[in-house]
């Protein structure tokens, strides 16, 4: 439900922006807010038991926007650290990883009132750490590691201006992430077999945050 509001709420205020000059080139907007991160994951079959799922996160979103014109912009995505439970087929939540995944993105803002809906496309960077198995499976599954991630991320939004300095703002952001989820399994009592799982994350991000121009 929170999802479709978001996406209609954008939709339907991107369609009625009216036109009145609100920023300029050198201005630099910083927004804080709620931020999900929601997995649209996908993996190789993992030993026969069926694919990795990741289940979602909220946390402190950051974006740091400055105008290069009053419609083309440079923006920043940050946040506070993700933390994902990992469940595998019919074993629920046997792991946890924390990630990181700033973009840069380079935006296009349309209208020229306090309505400003935008669009942007760039490149994102994804830092895993803190990656476990949780005791279920520890002895079986041990030494969990993910590998970072370069990919594309696109994203669309809006920002209403409340007056010269502060504005609200929704957005939608897709990024591509692709990682190995290297482990090692063990049976009975044989030499530990190591596994290599792409695994393909790319999430839906969602944001609702308040924003500070200057």
């Amino acid at each position: 439900m929170m999802k479709q509001t978001l996406i209609s709420a954008l939709v339907l205020a991107s369609l009625s922006a009216p036109a009145f000059a609100a920023r300029e080139a050198g201005d630099f907007i910083v927004r804080a807010g709620w931020a999900q991160v929601s997995p649209d994951e996908s993996s190789e079959d993992v030993l026969g038991a069926g694919e990795f799922s990741v289940d979602e996160d909220n946390q402190l979103g950051l974006n740091f926007t400055y105008m290069l014109t009053d419609a083309w912009a440079i923006e920043v995505l940050a946040a506070t650290p993700f933390k994902h439970n990992v469940s595998l087929g019919a074993f629920s939540e046997i792991a946890e990883v924390t990630h990181l995944p700033p973009a840069v993105m380079a935006q296009y803002y349309f209208g020229s009132d306090k309505i400003r809906p935008y669009v942007g496309a760039g490149i994102n960077y994804t830092y895993f750490w803190d990656e476990e198995f949780k005791s279920n499976v520890s002895g079986a599954l041990t030494d969990l590691e993910l590998s970072d991630s370069w990919g594309l991320a696109a994203q669309v939004g809006i920002d209403y201006e409340l007056n010269q300095n502060w504005l609200i703002n929704a957005s939608i952001w897709y990024l591509d992430i692709q990682t190995d989820v290297e482990f090692n399994q063990t049976l009975d009592m044989s030499q530990p077999e190591h596994q290599n799982i792409k695994t393909d994350i790319d999430p839906w991000v969602y944001m609702v945050s308040v924003g500070y121009k200057f």
